[in-house]
């Protein structure tokens, strides 16, 4: 932190980071920030840090903050302690009359009753009352002003502070001003924990959301990726009711037309890594509603994965962590530059940044409707063909099953691919049953003839240890074709198995590498592998079945 100050033409300046700022202009800021009470919350402390900007906080975060240092690439380095990564087993949602019938209970939104929530709330208030100082951010989540939730963030951490400020819109000063009343606040007291002898809790850990009084309430984790996936779960349980759709996708645009595509992906598919197309513009990387408008992204920022991150593979994301993002858990060397390839604190190392740090961002991040939409799958098992057409049917199907596969960890002694599903491509995320999402769905793609593909960016001929990843050449060759429209009339081929439709040519890409049984040696082994995968299917779906139309249970595979 460079600390020098100036004076020139008898203005003081003083050097934050490494940037000039007048004192007075500092002083100025630094009295309206700390002119918000947050008495309406039940705190009483008197040091509020209200929308400081990303200069302060770097500056708090030095100060107060054990740890948190400065990258020589600018960005802050901060440490989320032993949590690393989200807790979804000690996610709460308050059970209320009001809204018990719309909540898809079970293991993604275990209940709890109001006076657990209370007592939660209770804890984390009289924690924050303790602190010497707070920060509170206001900002919106939702950049289509007639649908944008008004988000309040009361926290006692910079560091977390700039994460929200980095992943919510950010107001301008007038909006800020008007803001008003919060539609949604977030309690974070994530450095204090949980009494395990609240009724309910599973550990020291709790996030808690209340619906019915637009809360969330953490303790015992401060990493600052649940801020986040709580505003996206109370987006998701907003937005059904107001006929639009909510979604865990990237999405891009054409630069002339302003029609959008979409791009579903479980982590490890290359959502993020395709989003960032040079010869498109990103509207967002994570979170999406469709209204009857078109498209809008959810955040003012992006979360990007920083393992093994290199300027090569990553440009757009590598230049974009600099002065003003957060890196979360890395490790850095001596010359204070990051090694991505560290994973001594966790393989979930993070960087937050603003989404206008990314060149080809359209701000703001609206756009038109969906021509496609793309669910983007790594297929360990080689079974799946690099791209197929999905009918409507089908593509339900698909949402509703959200299906990738991985590779199982060596340190259990096994090797074959393990199949993961998350209904809707983001099951930990919702708050309604998936098939609210699923029909949601199928009523935009019908109304805006949005086309729907399944496109593999796992393995072809063969499986993990037998067959080849598919080339990252192949496959931003395939999603160009999509783009162009150059798949709509390709030859294709109907799967006897999964019933989709084989695309069998695509400009720039080998038609021998397009056909999955023709692409192993064995083709009975790739019979094989197909049946088992599509009988996993079939038993992944029997949670889904009862919700299910008739045409969407007859696109299941056959075996």
């Amino acid at each position: 932190m460079d600390s020098r100050q100036l004076t020139a033409n008898k203005l003081e300046f003083r050097f934050i980071s490494k940037t000039c700022y007048p004192v007075s202009q500092i002083k100025a800021t630094e009295s309206i920030m700390n002119s918000i009470s947050l008495a309406e919350h039940g705190l009483n402390v008197s040091e509020v840090h209200h929308n400081a900007p990303p200069s302060l906080l770097y500056e708090y975060a030095i100060r107060y903050e054990k740890g948190t240092t400065i990258a020589d690439n600018g960005a802050l380095v901060a440490y989320s302690g032993a949590k690393t990564g989200r807790s979804p087993s000690d996610k709460r949602v308050v059970r209320h009359p009001a809204s018990e019938n719309d909540v898809w209970w079970g293991p993604v939104n275990i209940p709890c009753d109001e006076r657990t929530f209370a007592i939660n709330r209770q804890r984390a208030i009289d924690y924050l009352n303790t602190r010497e100082r707070l920060y509170c951010f206001d900002g919106f989540a939702g950049w289509d002003p007639k649908y944008r939730i008004k988000v309040r963030v009361i926290c006692s951490r910079p560091y977390h502070a700039l994460f929200m400020h980095t992943m919510l819109i950010r107001p301008t000063r007038d909006e800020l001003a008007d803001f008003g009343t919060p539609d949604f606040v977030i309690y974070n007291a994530g450095a204090f924990p949980a009494n395990r002898l609240t009724t309910g809790m599973g550990s020291s850990t709790s996030v808690d959301l209340s619906i019915e009084d637009r809360e969330l309430v953490i303790l015992g984790t401060e990493y600052a990726g649940e801020m986040k996936k709580g505003v996206f779960t109370v987006a998701n349980y907003l937005a059904p009711k107001r006929g639009l759709l909510s979604m865990h996708c990237s999405a891009t645009a054409d630069p002339q037309t302003g029609a959008s595509s979409l791009l579903f992906g479980l982590s490890g598919t290359g959502k993020t890594t395709l989003s960032a197309d040079p010869k498109r513009s990103l509207i967002g990387d994570d979170e999406h509603c469709w209204s009857d408008d078109g498209i809008f992204n959810i955040e003012g920022g992006c979360y990007a994965k920083a393992i093994n991150l290199t300027p090569e593979n990553e440009p757009d994301i590598f230049q974009a962590l600099r002065f003003g993002a957060v890196l979360e858990n890395v490790v850095l060397n001596e010359g204070h530059d990051v090694d991505f390839s560290n994973t001594s604190i966790t393989e979930n190392t993070r960087g937050a940044y603003p989404i206008q740090f990314i060149q080809n961002a359209k701000v703001p991040c609206i756009a038109g409707h969906p021509t496609d939409i793309i669910f983007l799958t790594c297929d360990a098992f080689g079974v799946l063909p690099p791209v197929s057409a999905l009918s409507p049917a089908h593509a339900m199907y698909h949402f509703i099953s959200g299906y990738t596969a991985k590779v199982a960890g060596t340190e259990m002694g096994v090797t074959e691919p393990q199949a993961t599903f998350s209904p809707c491509f983001g099951g930990p995320f919702l708050v309604w049953h998936p098939s609210k999402y699923a029909e949601l769905l199928a009523e935009k793609m019908q109304k805006h003839n949005a086309r729907v593909w399944l496109v593999n960016t796992g393995w072809g001929g063969g499986g993990y240890g037998v067959g080849k990843r598919i080339s990252l050449k192949d496959t931003r060759a395939i999603i160009d074709a999509i783009h162009s429209g150059a798949l709509v009339e390709a030859k294709r081929e109907r799967d006897d198995v999964f019933g989709f439709d084989i695309v069998t040519e695509v400009p720039g890409v080998p038609a021998t590498n397009l056909h999955p049984r023709e692409c192993w040696a064995d083709k009975s082994a790739y019979d094989a592998t197909s049946r088992k995968l599509a009988g996993l299917f079939n038993d992944n779906f029997k949670t889904y079945a009862a919700g299910a139309t008739a045409d969407v249970k007859a696109a299941a595979p056959k075996i």
